[in-house]
Formats: C-alpha cells, sequence, structure tokens
C-alpha cells in the first residue's frame, strides 16, 4: 500500500495557473485530496525549487518504432526523393523479426524515456499481432500483453488501443511485410480486443481501445462491424494523413475519409482522428459536431513530411486536441506542443496563432498543456490530467534551477514550463502515487539501455 504524503513544491498547478507554494495532498490510494482532508501525521516531502505540474498524456505511440530513430535519416536506395511511403518499407526492417521478448525490449525503452520525460499515461496503438510469418500465436494477444508487461514494469497507465488491420489497401495486393498485421477478418479482430479486456479487467492502469487502422488498411465491412459493436471502449484511427489515403477513399467510397466514417457512425466522443492533416472545412465541422477529438503529432509529421495539422481551424470549431509522440523520432510531449503552434507560425506566417486572446496572457500555455494532459486523457478513457481532488495523483516536476528554466518567473511559470522546459529538467514522477522517477532517473534505464542497444546490434549488423 501507498503512504499518505503532503507534497509541498515551491510552484504547484493549481486551476489552470502555476503559482508561487500550494500543497497536494495525496491519500494512501495514490488520490488528490485536499490536504486538509489528510491526517495530521501525513508526512510532507518538500520540493525546493521544484515546479510540480499534472503528468502528461501521450495518446498516440507506436513504442517499436524507437527502434529506427536516426536510422531512416537518408535517401531510401533506389528512390528520387523520400516520403511515408519509403520510410514505411525501411521500417518494416524494424519490426520483421521481432519476438515476444524483443518487443518487450524496444517497447520498454520508449516507455522509459516518455516516463523520465513526464509522462505517465499512454495510448499504444498497437498493430504488430503475429509470428514473423503471419501465423497466430498459440496465445493469440501475446504480442500486446508483451507491450503492456513493458508499460506496467516502467510504471506507465496504459490504453492499449488494438488495431485492426485487413490489407494493404484499395486494390492492392497483400504486403508480405505486412503479414504480422492482418487479421482475418472483423470478427477476430474485435474479438481480439474482447479477449484482452477481459484479461486485463483487474488492472486498474490498463484499458483497451478499438483502433481499425485507417481507411486505407481496412474496407467497409470491417468499419461497419466496429459501428455495430457495443463496446464504449476509446476508439482511435489514421485519419487523412496522406493526400494518397484520400485520394483512395475517393475512389473506394465516393466520400472523404471523416465523411465516410460520420456516415457510418462512427464518430462520436469517444472517437479519436489521428493525424487528421488533410482535411476540408465540413469535415472539420463533422468531428466538432460529434465531440470528436483530434490527435496531432508534429514531431513525426513533420518527419514523415505528412503536412501541418490545421489546429486553428480545429480549435475554432471546437475540437480537442490531444498529442502523441507517434514513431517516436523524439519523446518530449512539450515539444509536441510547442512544435503544434510553430508549424502553424510557418504556414500561416504570423505568430501565437492558437491564442484566442481570451484567456489572459498565459492562455496559449494552458491550452497547449491542455493538449498534452486532460485532452489526451480524455482520448484514452481517463480521468486524469489536472490534479483535481478525487483524480489519481498523476504528476510531475521540473527542477527550475536546471539551464532550461534558468530565471525562471513564477508571474509567467506556465509559459516557462510550456515554452523553455526540456526532459533533463524533469525530476521526480509519480503515477497514482508511485513514484516513477527521482532526481531524473528510473531503476531500469541501465538495464533498458544495455538490452535495447544489442537489440539493435542483431537487428542492424
Amino acid at each position: 500500500m501507498r503512504a499518505a504524503c503532503i507534497y509541498e513544491p515551491e510552484f504547484l498547478f493549481q486551476d489552470g495557473r502555476l503559482r508561487a507554494g500550494g500543497l497536494l495532498g495525496v491519500d494512501d490510494q495514490g488520490v488528490v485530496q485536499p490536504a486538509s482532508a489528510l491526517p495530521a501525521n501525513t508526512p510532507r516531502l518538500r520540493l525546493p525549487g521544484k515546479a510540480l505540474l499534472p503528468g502528461l498524456v501521450n495518446a498516440h505511440s507506436h513504442a517499436f518504432q524507437r527502434l529506427i530513430r536516426g536510422r531512416t535519416e537518408l535517401l531510401t536506395p533506389g528512390h528520387a526523393e523520400d516520403d511515408f511511403w519509403s520510410w514505411r518499407e525501411s521500417m518494416y526492417r524494424a519490426v520483421e523479426t521481432l519476438d515476444p521478448d524483443e518487443l518487450y525490449v524496444a517497447s520498454r525503452q520508449a516507455f522509459l524515456e516518455m516516463a523520465r520525460s513526464g509522462i505517465t499515461t499512454v495510448g499504444e496503438f498497437h498493430y504488430v499481432h503475429h509470428a514473423p510469418d503471419g501465423t497466430p500465436y498459440a496465445a493469440p494477444n501475446t504480442l500486446a500483453l508483451a507491450v503492456i508487461r513493458a508499460a506496467r514494469e516502467v510504471g506507465l497507465r496504459i490504453t492499449l488501443l488494438r488495431v485492426g488491420y485487413a490489407r494493404a489497401g484499395f486494390g492492392l495486393a497483400d504486403n508480405p511485410r505486412q503479414r504480422r498485421f492482418y487479421d482475418r477478418d472483423p470478427a477476430a479482430f474485435l474479438e481480439a480486443a474482447a479477449n484482452l479486456t477481459q484479461a486485463l479487467a483487474r488492472d486498474p492502469w490498463v484499458k483497451i481501445g478499438l483502433a481499425p487502422h485507417s481507411v486505407r488498411a481496412v474496407p467497409r465491412a470491417w468499419l461497419e462491424a466496429v459501428a455495430k459493436d457495443a463496446s464504449t471502449q476509446p476508439l482511435h484511427m489514421h485519419v487523412a494523413e496522406q493526400p494518397a489515403e484520400v485520394a483512395a477513399c475517393l475512389a473506394e467510397h465516393g466520400l472523404r475519409p471523416v465523411a465516410l466514417l460520420e456516415s457510418l457512425g462512427l464518430l462520436s466522443p469517444r472517437f479519436t482522428a489521428v493525424h487528421a492533416i488533410h482535411l476540408e472545412a465540413g469535415e472539420i465541422l463533422a468531428l466538432a459536431r460529434a465531440r470528436a477529438h483530434v490527435c496531432a503529432c508534429p514531431s513525426t509529421e513533420m518527419n514523415l513530411g505528412d503536412g501541418v495539422i490545421p489546429a486553428d481551424l480545429l480549435m475554432r470549431a471546437g475540437v480537442s486536441l490531444c498529442l502523441g509522440s507517434d514513431s517516436q523520432a523524439e519523446i518530449d510531449l512539450l515539444s509536441e506542443a510547442r512544435q503544434l503552434e510553430g508549424h502553424l507560425r510557418l504556414v500561416r506566417g504570423r505568430r501565437v496563432v492558437l491564442d484566442d486572446g481570451l484567456q489572459g496572457p498565459e492562455g496559449l500555455a494552458r491550452r497547449l498543456l491542455s493538449a498534452a494532459t486532460s485532452n489526451g486523457a480524455q482520448s484514452l478513457g481517463w480521468d486524469v490530467g489536472a490534479l483535481s481532488v478525487g483524480q489519481p495523483a498523476d504528476f510531475f516536476t521540473l527542477d527550475t534551477r536546471h539551464p532550461s528554466l534558468v530565471g525562471f518567473d513564477p508571474v509567467q511559470g506556465l509559459s516557462a514550463a510550456v515554452w523553455t522546459s526540456v526532459p533533463g529538467a524533469v525530476s521526480d514522477v509519480v503515477m497514482q502515487g508511485r513514484h516513477l522517477v527521482s532526481d531524473g532517473h528510473h531503476t531500469l534505464e541501465d538495464e533498458s539501455a544495455r538490452d535495447f542497444s544489442a537489440l539493435q546490434r542483431r537487428i542492424f549488423t
């Protein structure tokens, strides 16, 4: 059992502001309580020089892709230019031979880096299901369970978004490099997700969601089966990431991706459109009407040349935006938040694009922090991200004496935290009252680095 504790940081995020002083009470269940409601003898932990903020929520991750960071930044042999599609062929090399233990090792390293950067919750968009030859394992969810084990051993709460994958694309032959992804039919996909839900029902830090991969990877019949499914689990899809995806959807269905999903009844508050870059005005309004979420992954979208998400138009319409590290090109959710705004500055030719001017001098910082915390939590089905009374005590601290925060001014403390901090400034990370990171270190980091390095040598040499 966790011990109750009253945290005394120098700066505490409360009610949308980072203020000097303040107390965070946490009971023996790891739940936020008023400090005054805890017993008088509750231990106090002083955190001088630390700013305490809600734990970050990474709403879209492919953890195993941490293996290829820095290994695809060259022109693919035989190509005159490089894009998402040629990058994808390089990615397949990393996934083709991984066994369950190796998938665990790769995932653990990504999750550990997330924890060290202040992330306490992750949405893992999991699409590697079968043995390298495409044969289902004797226990069909072997690989999903390996990924979940990695997250839980690091200490993260996780929504495993179990992906359904049927084909290479409309009118295309099966791609043998995707054979680990394919399910037999939509019933097998839904059954796998249901079995995971049942197997993990007693783990309070795991949820299972549904993720038909994209309109190019699943036909209409699969989407119809998901629409008829009675579950209320989170529902995520890659949507309009590439112009080629939009063109293929028009060719197959006569509709653009969002319009197709709306026609099938798939848009709802539990739906998250990942990427949602190539949208028309009517599609933005459809997402807003449904109170659906959009998950932006700016570092990946930049790395792959996908395009820039119209975050300003989405926010103006009332769509809730969250953030993901996706391909693990970098693992820094506050950097993702900064890039969400920064990419738009380049496109729109002006500064402070996402500030509506109605929320005071730190309104933009609050919007970006919400995208990195509570919005992502809602997308993944968790009630975390605000450090409100009754919520799990998920938080991280920033050392305001770190070089990236030297000169920290509490009057604009939230802006400093969002705009200038780096993962190296993260000192402590706590998930539901459990300390994952202390003084910037995780107990598994050396073991994970050793095993991960060995795995990379096996794959790439």
